[in-house]
């Protein structure tokens, strides 16, 4: 449990910015808020660990392997060479590389196309595997398995990684059965075994589906094969677990981890099990697994002290709140955006506006850029505490800071909206919001309907429940 022994402190902390606090409060009426508070959590933080024990990553350097120079008199000849090729070598291949990196799936297999009608191009492992984790994380697992297949066609012998690489593209699609075809047909191929990083893929995707009856299964393949989960495996497995409601086998994953000399926790660990008791609201778990993962010898990190933050403002409870702050300092941890997010929610949740314009202010003083987060949280409080014209400041104030909008932002506005019993403002937010193309989610139809429904208007609810549905929003 975190003790409460230690020298008593003031929230918000001041930035030693005297001048600056002094015109803040004259010119905003705001005095510091005065609430006293305790500090007491663990010791100094060491270097982190690493998530992948030494020779589990499939790239290996040989031993023999040297790092020669090349002679000298090559090299005018390379450089002729290079003078030679036709200019479509640097432009067609930055192409390429520029579609991977921004994610243009379709331009980049285009730009692909282009480069292989090019007389100079020659099939590359590299290449194919960069657009088929591209057409993974585009959702694009057909696309890739054709390109898995052209790279055969064109010579290239299939690897592990490509194998991995093509299994993470259905896996991220939830083609979970299909994922499964791949890993047996890397079974009966000896140069593209599955490895650890092929079952913790798989494994987070059963885990994500929720189909943990095949979790037991993927465990029992690699005990046959003498793979051993590491870390990243059982942490995925124990987030599972807990947001799935399952504690008893999220507990069962951890003490095996406690008990483990080839698997041991981390702070991912940590901040896995305090997200997830905190999220219930079940503090005094919490609590007992901070000290417990301590004692085994984990050092909390910055998003650890945020989390804390984050659970115990939105318990109300500033006085801890304010003493992992106050620790963070003392141990040279910085605040960081997602510090203040935190301290800023709390405050917005109960409508405290005062405190809630305060940290934030502080957090400009400090020089810390504001997020999307920010603003949603400062719409939300000033909603809450019935303060309509600084919400409409707020938003302004976002568009001249070239803050992102998304859905949240929105949702954060049409809040507002709503509270301020405004609906044909509300429609206009809503119709804009399309106009930028920002997709609606579930929080947003939430939003409108109970906002129709307390005033009667049963059209209005029926014509946005047809069109969530339509638009197959859950």
């Amino acid at each position: 449990m975190l003790s409460s022994a230690a020298p008593s402190i003031s929230f918000p902390f001041y930035n030693g910015n005297h001048n600056h606090n002094r015109n803040l409060n004259h010119n905003y009426g705001i005095a510091p808020p005065r609430f006293v508070i305790r500090c007491a959590i663990a010791s100094a933080s060491s270097p982190k660990k690493k998530l992948w024990k030494q020779g589990e990553h499939p790239g290996h350097v040989s031993e023999n392997s040297s790092n020669r120079r090349t002679p000298i008199k090559n090299i005018k000849k390379k450089l002729d060479r290079k003078a030679n090729l036709n200019p479509w070598v640097n432009t067609v291949t930055e192409a390429l590389s520029e579609s991977v990196d921004v994610k243009q799936w379709s331009r980049a297999l285009q730009v692909f196309e282009m480069l292989k009608e090019q007389p100079f191009y020659q099939p590359k492992e590299g290449t194919y595997m960069k657009l088929i984790v591209l057409l993974g994380r585009c959702g694009q697992p057909k696309h890739a398995r054709h390109l898995f297949d052209e790279m055969i066609q064109e010579g290239l012998e299939p690897t592990s990684q490509l194998y991995t690489a093509l299994l993470a593209a259905y896996c991220r699609s939830n083609l979970i059965d299909e994922a499964f075809k791949i890993l047996n047909q890397m079974k009966t191929l000896p140069l593209c075994q599955p490895d650890v990083y092929t079952f913790s893929i798989l494994m987070k995707a059963c885990v994500d589906a929720a189909r943990f009856e095949l979790v037991e299964s993927i465990y029992h393949q690699m005990d046959e094969r003498s793979i051993t989960p590491n870390t990243v495996t059982q942490n995925t497995v124990l987030a599972g677990y807990g947001k799935a409601g399952k504690f008893q086998e999220m507990e069962k994953v951890l003490l095996s981890m406690l008990d483990s000399d080839t698997c041991t926790p981390d702070v991912w660990t940590m901040n896995t099990i305090l997200s997830l008791f905190g999220n219930m609201g079940d503090i005094e778990s919490m609590e007992k697994w901070y000290e417990k993962l301590r004692n085994f010898g984990i050092e909390p990190e910055t998003r650890t002290f945020n989390i804390l933050i984050g659970v115990y403002g939105k318990n109300k409870m500033y006085d801890k709140m304010s003493s992992v702050m106050e620790y963070m300092r003392k141990l040279s941890f910085p605040w960081t955006t997602s510090t203040y997010n935190n301290v800023i929610e709390a405050f917005s949740d109960v409508g405290d506006a005062k405190n809630m314009e305060y940290t934030f202010k502080q957090m400009q003083g400090e020089g810390m850029r504001a997020d999307t987060k920010t603003f949603c949280c400062l719409i939300r409080g000033y909603a809450n505490a019935g303060v309509f014209h600084k919400v409409a400041s707020v938003v302004e104030l976002a568009n001249e800071m070239e803050i992102h909008e998304n859905t949240s932002f929105y949702n954060a506005v049409l809040y507002g909206c709503v509270k301020a019993g405004d609906l044909m403002k509300m429609e206009e937010v809503f119709k804009k919001m399309k106009q930028e193309e920002c997709r609606p989610d579930a929080v947003t139809y939430s939003i409108m309907m109970e906002a129709y429904k307390k005033e009667a208007m049963d059209d209005k609810v029926h014509d946005l429940e047809q069109e969530r549905l339509k638009i197959g929003v859950c």
